[in-house]
């Protein structure tokens, strides 16, 4: 499901070569958010106004020499259908393609993220240790805060070792409805909720 292109320093080297990366805005329950892909899959997914979303629009365009643009294709089409359903508590997993764009180590957390179920949470201690690497709890956080496809890779679901909530790149108020509404929708609720009452 996730594509992890090794060609993107290729692509940046190559002036002539140059990705096109469509943008689309769509409206959720929390408010506006911006989806991108390429023609590979998703790599954005972003509140509007998270802080942050400038120097990822940024980020895209210099490691694939992109070019954004106003648009939509199948993989945006498709996010949004999901993303719908989301929200709705009619789906738990998503099916759409992926392109994350970042550091061989950023895809590599993100994955690890991607691993984590619906409903379910994980500290970043113990996301460190899932990655093998249980001292690299700092560099572990801050590849979450650079995750760019919001909800989908769900770093909403890394929370402090003591079951509270800790920083969100969307805000600690939408990191809670977030969880919420996964505890509401999990069908195999029981066992997560001694996590949630610590919130």
């Amino acid at each position: 499901m996730v594509n992890s292109p090794k060609d993107s320093k290729k692509s940046s080297k190559n002036k002539e070569e140059q990705t096109t990366v469509l943008i689309s805005r769509l409206t959720t329950p929390l408010g506006a958010m911006f989806v991108g892909a390429t023609e590979n899959g998703i790599c954005l997914l972003e509140f509007a106004d998270r802080k942050m979303l400038e120097t990822e629009f940024a980020d895209i365009q210099k490691r694939l020499n992109a070019v954004i643009l106003t648009g939509k294709n199948k993989h945006i089409l498709q996010a949004k259908r999901e993303v719908e359903e989301y929200f709705e508590g009619i789906r738990t997993v998503f099916e759409v393609n992926l392109e994350p764009i970042g550091t061989d180590f950023q895809k590599t957390v993100w994955e690890g993220l991607h691993q984590i179920e619906y409903g379910k949470t994980r500290s970043y201690q113990q996301q460190s240790e899932y990655l093998g690497n249980p001292k690299a709890i700092r560099a572990v956080a801050s590849a979450n805060g650079m995750n760019k496809i919001s909800i989908i890779i769900p770093c909403h679901r890394v929370i402090g070792k003591d079951g509270t909530l800790t920083g969100y790149g969307g805000g600690l108020e939408r990191k809670k409805w977030l969880l919420m509404h996964e505890n509401k929708h999990n069908p195999n609720k029981e066992g997560n909720e001694k996590e949630l009452r610590l919130f």
